[in-house]
Formats: C-alpha cells, structure tokens, sequence
C-alpha cells in the first residue's frame, strides 16, 4: 500500500507530521504489511511550510506512482491551491481512479474546489467552515466532526483532528487492535493541560 502525502508551500506543519508520525508507525509495527508513506510534492526543492519549518519531499508527482491513500494538509498555503487547475485536476484523477482521499483543515477546501465534497458530509478548520460551504454549497458540512468518513473521502478538522483521521485509517485499512498499538507507541493520549 502505497500512502501519498502532499507537500506544498504553506502547509500548517502538524497537518502533515501528525499523520506522517502514525503512517509511518503503522508502517514502522508491521513491515509485513508493505505499507510505505512518501512525501509528495511538485518538485523535490525544500518546501517553507507556514510556521517556517523548511523540509524535502520524497518523490514528485511523476515519481510517485498509483496512491493508495493522498492526505492533503491545509494551512495558509491552500488559498494558493485553490487557484491550481492542473492539482484540482490531480485531484479528481486520483480520486476517480479509486485512490482514498484524506484532507487536514483546510486542504478540504482543496478537495470542494475540486468537486470531491459534493453531496457529501465534510468539516474543516472552524475558521474555515463558512468558506468550505460557499465552495461547495451542496455538501453537509458538520462544524462539530473532528473527522468525518464518507467512503472514499474522509476529512478532518484542524491539527489534532489530523492525527485522530489517521489513528482511523489505520483501523479502517488494518484494524482496530493495530491502530490502538500505534496509538501507544506514539503515545497520543490527549490531555490538554489548559
């Protein structure tokens, strides 16, 4: 299984490095499984995500092969996303081609531009729920979903939602029991102290 997840300038960076951390754990747990998570972007130039980490991606689109599962982060650099034809066309290939279509805050918004969200149940970041539904008018946006799954697309709300999607989709493509062993060995046991 072959998990694709998008790099872009301006990713909010947890949006990518939480589900990376519990992918890559999956990955780590059961090398029997044959998972392999890669970092995808345009080109394998470093990439300024939006608090100013800089990182490299793995392959580029060309090299990146049949997708299993893309996640999609959001941060400030999705407005830019908005305005790609040839990834909101990427997009819709990749999904019309059965990959499983995974968003982080608002990279949902990437997936409604694309006219993925239609007709379908969605959240996002709150900041952008207002604009998730000017998007696409037609989908059932649940502000109170840190994560919704709808059979081919499953979006999550903002950074820590992220890593709840992906705890998910390990229980969803493997199980329950498996997702619960990455779920300790990362040791995400949220208790917010404020």
């Amino acid at each position: 299984m072959r998990i694709g997840i998008m790099l872009f300038e301006g990713m909010e960076e947890l949006d990518f490095a939480g589900p990376w951390e519990v992918l890559s754990a999956w990955s780590r747990l059961h090398p029997e499984a044959g998972i392999e998570v890669v970092a995808v972007a345009d080109e394998l130039g470093p990439i300024s995500c939006a608090m100013g980490l800089r990182i490299l991606p793995d392959k580029t689109w060309a090299e990146a092969g049949p997708l299993d599962v893309l996640v999609l982060p959001g941060g400030w650099g999705s407005d830019r996303q908005l305005e790609e034809p040839a990834l909101l066309q990427r997009l819709q290939e990749l999904s019309e081609a059965g990959t499983l279509m995974t968003s982080v805050c608002s990279g949902a918004l990437v997936f409604a531009q694309a006219g993925l969200l239609a007709n379908r149940p969605a959240t996002t970041h709150w900041s952008d729920l207002d604009r998730l539904r000017a998007i696409s008018p037609t989908s059932n946006v649940q502000p109170e979903a840190r994560f919704l799954d709808s059979g081919s697309i499953v979006t999550a709300a903002g950074v820590s939602a992220g890593i709840d999607m992906a705890l998910h989709l390990v229980a969803r493509l493997d199980s329950i029991e498996v997702a619960r062993e990455v779920r300790r060995y990362i040791q995400y046991d949220p208790a917010p102290p404020v």
